[in-house]
């Protein structure tokens, strides 16, 4: 008799590398779409490397319409020699309204009091919008897919899989989840 074989049920994230607000240190939310800076792009070929060097190169990657995302999951693509890139909506950082280009030292108290940005997403509509996007990986996970998005979705991520990062993913950073401790009631019944 055979054993079937697990599940795999690890999920890889990478942060998209910098662009000209995180350089600035100041807010850029999902509302706000700009591109990598040169340094963002050297990020994003460390991070495959790094992915590379982890034996955690992917069989597809999925990543937000952001064009940050996009252009890190481009690069981490091209270096790994992966040729699917999977773009899902509900995985765009938190958006951010008139939050957005304003300091994150002066807006992180905010945040933390949870505290709607005029014209942005609350806090909980995000993570409910991360979590009924976590779907669209469960049938991709035998493929190792590697998630590109922003700290905000990795945050996230930790809320909903009660997995709480260390700190801030910073751009370009590789984090690992395990959807087995998937807990969020929108998702019940979706893991095999």
């Amino acid at each position: 008799m055979t054993m079937p074989t697990p599940t795999p049920t690890r999920l890889v994230m990478v942060r998209h590398g910098a662009t000209a607000p995180n350089l600035a240190h100041v807010r850029c939310g999902g509302d706000l779409d700009v591109p990598l800076t040169d340094i963002g792009r050297e990020q994003a070929l460390a991070a495959a490397r790094r992915l590379r060097a982890l034996k955690l190169v992917p069989g597809v990657i999925v990543t937000s319409p952001l064009e940050r995302t996009q252009e890190t999951a481009r690069i981490i693509a091209a270096e790994l020699g992966v040729h699917e890139i999977v773009t899902e909506a509900g995985f765009t950082e938190r958006r951010l309204g008139e939050w957005n280009l304003r300091p994150i030292d002066e807006t992180e108290p905010w945040l933390r009091a949870k505290q709607v940005p005029p014209g942005g997403e609350a806090d909980d509509d995000f993570i409910a919008r991360v979590g009924a996007a976590l779907p669209v990986l469960l049938p991709l996970l035998p493929r190792q897919p590697l998630l590109v998005g922003s700290k905000g979705v990795g945050r996230a991520l930790g809320v909903l899989l009660n997995q709480r990062l260390s700190g801030a993913l910073a751009n370009g950073e590789v984090a690992q989840f395990d959807l087995a401790r998937l807990r969020h009631h929108t998702l019940e019944g979706c893991m095999p």
